[in-house]
């Protein structure tokens, strides 16, 4: 095991983090212009198989115990930190991976700094955007009428009583120049969505909305996201859209599973969780969504990974019960979904962290190679033709970055 060397300074306020970023490899976890960016890598550790996420929580303990960490500025993400991302399924053939960089730089609550591993000198300086590109997302294995195809199957499937909920998700590719600098990508998903969590771990960038889990000196939180409806075209169909939503016995019922599965996760770990009594309707530029908070105090020392590897996948991102779900998925998606879907986010060294779920994401190979996914949430009496333009309603957010 690696004995890191950690040395974390205070420096003057950065602006922002994005430009300071690789073009080809950037490392971000940021909300509303606040949060953690990284260059290079200092340790890269990667991990398959239904265990992947106890095996990096384990990992990461032997990596801590065998550093020495000097961080007097004691913030959230200061010090040693790993960013990491973890496959949606137990056998897909995409690598989970925690990366620790060279350098971190990290800005709150007005404190900007920079945390160098191993005396690492790379220098921290802005350079200029690389060319303008705009390309289109087409569909991949699953287009439109496939995706129906499937969802009816689902519905069907709901109805036999083998399941309660599947959220079935369907695939859009393109393809980069090479050499093109994924900031563009990540600028315009930050400036677009500044309230979701703009990321980037191992070419896997996106801009999510949910909190998966977040775990800061004892507490436990997390926001859970499940059913949701387009924006309206003014002030009055906005509003009338917010309504039908909050009153919606189908949406109403998807996202009661998804708070249920969070909260049993998290009962063991702390007894006294709590979520919000009623969904409250979330505002983001393109979409209303059903929203819960859950919190509690940790009984049990569990660090933000332990947790991770007990809530995924949730009902959010796979269904309900989890097992049958999965199957389903399993037969009825034709592709990998690789990070999307998983756990997404950085772990500290005290095992504090933040980690959303992987959605609003596309994953850019080294050859430029472009995969991106959204789901919906399927339930008794789900049509179809809504699922398929909800998909498309969450795909706006990377179609438009990219194009």
């Amino acid at each position: 095991m690696p004995a890191l060397t950690v040395e974390t300074r205070a420096v003057e306020p950065f602006g922002s983090l994005l430009p300071l970023l690789d073009a080809q490899h950037p490392l971000l976890f940021v909300r509303r212009g606040e949060g953690v960016a990284g260059l290079g890598e200092a340790l890269r550790l990667e991990f398959r198989g239904p265990d992947r996420v106890r095996e990096a929580a384990e990992t990461w303990r032997r990596i801590v115990a065998a550093a020495t960490i000097d961080d007097p500025v004691q913030r959230s993400g200061s010090g040693l930190i790993a960013f990491g991302a973890f496959g949606f399924a137990d056998d897909s053939e995409r690598a989970s991976v925690l990366i620790v960089p060279r350098v971190i730089l990290g800005r709150r609550g007005g404190v900007s700094w920079v945390t160098r591993i191993d005396g690492a000198d790379d220098a921290v300086t802005a350079e200029p955007l690389g060319p303008e590109y705009r390309l289109r997302l087409h569909p991949g294995r699953l287009d439109g009428d496939a995706y129906a195809a499937a969802v009816r199957q689902a519905v069907a499937r709901i109805d036999e009583g083998s399941l309660h909920k599947v959220v079935l998700a369907r695939d859009m590719v393109g393809h980069l120049p090479q050499t093109a600098d994924l900031r563009r990508v990540l600028m315009h998903l930050a400036l677009s969505y500044p309230d979701t969590w703009t990321f980037a771990v191992d070419r896997f960038l996106g801009s999510s909305p949910e909190t998966l889990v977040r775990v800061k000196r004892g507490t436990v939180s997390a926001r859970v996201l499940a059913g949701s409806i387009g924006r309206g075209a003014d002030a009055d169909a906005d509003h009338a859209a917010a309504v039908r939503l909050a009153t919606s016995t189908k949406d109403l019922d998807e996202h009661g599973y998804a708070v249920r599965s969070v909260v049993q996760a998290l009962a063991p770990h702390a007894p006294h969780i709590a979520a919000s009594e009623m969904p409250y309707a979330l505002k983001l530029p393109n979409l209303w969504h059903l929203a819960s908070d859950v919190e509690g105090t940790l009984s049990d020392g569990s660090t933000s990974l332990d947790l991770v590897a007990e809530l995924h996948p949730t009902a959010a991102v796979a269904g309900t019960p989890r097992s049958a779900a999965l199957e389903l998925i399993h037969e009825l998606e034709p592709s990998d979904r690789g990070l999307y879907g998983g756990p997404v986010g950085w772990v500290d060294a005290a095992g504090d962290g933040k980690w959303a779920v992987a959605l609003r994401s596309a994953e850019v190979s080294e050859e430029g190679d472009i995969r991106a996914f959204a789901g919906a949430g399927i339930v008794a009496g789900s049509d179809p033709e809504h699922e398929l333009a909800e998909t498309r309603l969450k795909f706006r957010p990377v179609v438009e970055a990219f194009g």
